[in-house]
């Protein structure tokens, strides 16, 4: 059995952190979304073929030619031209039957395997803004039509993405779109018109990734899951380790700090002395976090350093990334509304509102703040920017 994973796209709405890495490789719970990906097919099939494009050379570098008892195969879609050119650069690889998922959502093996009792299949889940997404119109058990994101959606079906398909999905040909793109779902509506094809809900999880706040979002999720503390750091005297919590090897936990799971703290980090850790945060490899700092619901990409006396509230920090002493990223507004910030397209930023109370910074690679910057909520600075000393971040450093 075979995977096809689409990894090839740019995807601005995450920048600034794919910039300089591409979406698959961000990181969640201190694993990059394709390998959250490869381990749920683990044992379902046993080659997978990525797709990639944007930046291909650091997938490639990542991953190699294995993971685990997966055999990876890479193909290039050099130019992007939608999903269902994407899929196409596959077809000559391809056997027989296949599963297909986006690169930059995250699914679950249980569901996948349920899926994959169908010889066509397409997972879907019932949402609250189905017009954000394609939706699905079904007839019984079968699948009728997939409608890409209708200003007034029937049914709160919505499209994860996931397909289980075999090479009979070649056998028509398809046009592009007002977008000006080839689209997968046009290939399942022409094949949903001579095959049955099924769908399942999902029943575990799927989380998609189009946006930084969803990053937070899944990383939540993710470590909520988490079972069983994993502690193979040096835990000082006098710090105290609360809920489920890992501690990565090499690491040290300083005198006075106070780390309430779930959290995730990668290995050869140093946390403390005297700062808090809260609730749902995740801290990758070689990271500091300084004295009297509190993170909170945050992710700290790898080699990230975050000095004394800073709060960072619902953030994502991106990798070398320097915070200085005194750094404040603000989380909520005032009036206690939702925060909005700018999604880019063509560098162009269009203002989206995130739907959430809370919504703190997206800072770059290689970002150095100065001491004493206060970062409203939304904002995000570029790779390789700096701020002033006491300098306020009023709105985005491109």
């Amino acid at each position: 059995m075979q995977a096809v994973i689409l990894c090839a796209g740019k995807s601005t709405r995450t920048y600034p952190l794919t910039l300089s890495t591409p979406k698959p490789l961000l990181k969640i719970a201190n694993k990059t979304i394709l390998e959250h990906n490869l381990e749920q097919l683990r044992g379902l099939v046993n080659e997978v073929i990525i797709v990639i494009g944007y930046k291909k050379e650091m997938v490639k570098n990542l991953f190699g030619n294995k993971h685990s008892s997966i055999k990876l195969t890479y193909v290039e879609q050099k130019e992007q031209h939608g999903t269902g050119h994407a899929l196409l650069q596959a077809k000559n690889i391809l056997k027989d039957r296949f599963v297909l998922l986006n690169g930059d959502d995250l699914y679950s093996k249980e569901d996948i395997k349920r899926c994959l009792k169908h010889r066509y299949c397409i997972l879907v889940k019932e949402t609250k803004s189905p017009e954000k997404f394609g939706i699905v119109l079904i007839d019984g058990k079968s699948v009728k039509k997939i409608l890409e994101k209708p200003e007034k959606p029937t049914t709160n079906l919505t499209n994860t993405g996931l397909y289980v398909l075999d090479k009979r999905v070649f056998d028509s040909e398809i046009k592009k779109t007002k977008r000006g793109e080839y689209e997968t779902t046009d290939h399942i509506n022409k094949l949903a018109k001579i095959e049955k094809v099924f769908y399942e809900k999902v029943s575990d999880f799927w989380l998609p990734v189009g946006y930084p706040w969803q990053m937070l979002e899944a990383n939540e999720y993710i470590l909520k899951r988490m079972k069983k503390s994993r502690i193979r750091g040096n835990i000082e005297k006098n710090a105290t380790i609360k809920g489920t919590v890992f501690v990565g090897e090499e690491t040290t936990i300083k005198s006075g700090s106070y780390i309430e799971g779930p959290v995730i703290i990668g290995k050869n980090c140093t946390i403390g002395p005297n700062c808090l850790i809260r609730p749902c945060t995740s801290i990758g490899n070689n990271c500091t976090v300084g004295n009297a700092s509190e993170i909170k619901n945050s992710i700290l990409m790898e080699n990230a350093a975050v000095s004394h006396l800073c709060y960072i509230g619902d953030s994502i920090i991106g990798k070398n990334a320097n915070i200085g002493g005194g750094t404040i990223a603000t989380n909520w507004r005032h009036d206690k509304g939702n925060i909005k910030t700018a999604i880019y397209k063509k560098d162009k930023p269009t203002l989206v509102d995130t739907e959430r109370k809370k919504f703190g910074t997206v800072i770059g690679d290689n970002v150095h703040t100065g001491a004493n910057t206060v970062i409203y909520p939304g904002r995000k600075i570029w790779p390789d920017k700096t701020t002033l000393p006491g300098e306020i971040v009023k709105k985005d450093k491109t």
